[in-house]
């Protein structure tokens, strides 16, 4: 069975740039990993800043078979048609496959596609060495058990108090909801030397046990800015070097 990591946090903090980090340490190993990456942020900026055009979602293909129900046969199911249909979301790059799921059905909830999601990892997590789950922004996707079997739920933080305040309520959630998952990190972003010992101790007072702490890096900046991907964060990039040198390690990758 392939490893599952959840990333998540409060919107702000850099989850998806640290994903597409993780991302892109792994590829850059001799040892290769095969890696299904799922974007599960309605906002469905991994793509970005992995480099990848993503022409169909998963949110596009329940559309699309909403629109046709109409004309489909009444003997289809179409559970089995969407299953069916899946691969033509999945973009296959170079050691890595993408799926974005997209965003909700108009100005309803986001509760089927959460549904799909879960159908989803299901059904493939033992085709994968790891895989990995940029999670929306929020507790919405823990509420509904979206992903309700994780090796490890990472939560990325900012220099705040507040933001390790979510990753203590995330892990209260988790247990309330009786979720499984084997480890509970945090991965601070964005961090300044003189804000480093604050973090550890406030992580420390809340039981909280902290796997990085990601520097600003203006080379981050600077390909943020220009929209153009991270996988071109060159190797002696500070916040490369954090992920590489402890994360990843830390991890278990």
């Amino acid at each position: 069975m392939g490893k599952v990591i959840a990333i998540t946090g409060k919107g702000g903090t850099g989850k998806t740039a640290v994903t597409a980090m993780i991302i892109r340490s792994l590829l850059k190993r001799e040892k290769k990993t095969t890696i299904l990456a799922i974007d599960a942020d309605p906002d469905a900026n991994l793509a970005d800043v992995l480099g990848d055009d993503v022409e169909m979602t998963v949110g596009d293909i329940r559309e699309e078979i909403q629109d046709s129900r109409i004309s489909l046969p009444p003997d289809i199911d179409k559970k089995q048609l969407f299953a069916a249909k899946i691969f033509e979301a999945l973009l296959e790059k170079d050691g890595y496959d993408l799926l974005v799921m997209g965003r909700s059905e108009g100005s309803g909830c986001y509760c089927y596609l959460n549904s799909l999601l879960k159908g989803i990892m299901d059904e493939t997590i033992d085709d994968y060495d790891l895989v990995i789950v940029d999670s929306p922004a929020g507790l919405e996707h823990l509420s509904r058990k979206t992903i309700s079997e994780v090796d490890s739920l990472i939560v990325v933080t900012d220099e705040s108090r507040r933001g390790l305040k979510t990753a203590e309520t995330i892990r209260q959630l988790a247990k309330e909801l009786d979720l499984k998952y084997k480890s509970l990190y945090v991965i601070a972003n964005k961090v300044r030397d003189l804000s480093k010992d604050q973090i550890l101790k406030v992580a420390e007072g809340l039981g909280l046990k902290v796997i990085g702490m990601i520097p600003y890096d203006e080379n981050v900046a600077r390909l943020d800015l220009a929209g153009d991907p991270l996988v071109g964060l060159p190797d002696d990039s500070p916040a490369v070097m954090e992920v590489e040198e402890h994360i990843i390690r830390e991890i278990g990758l």
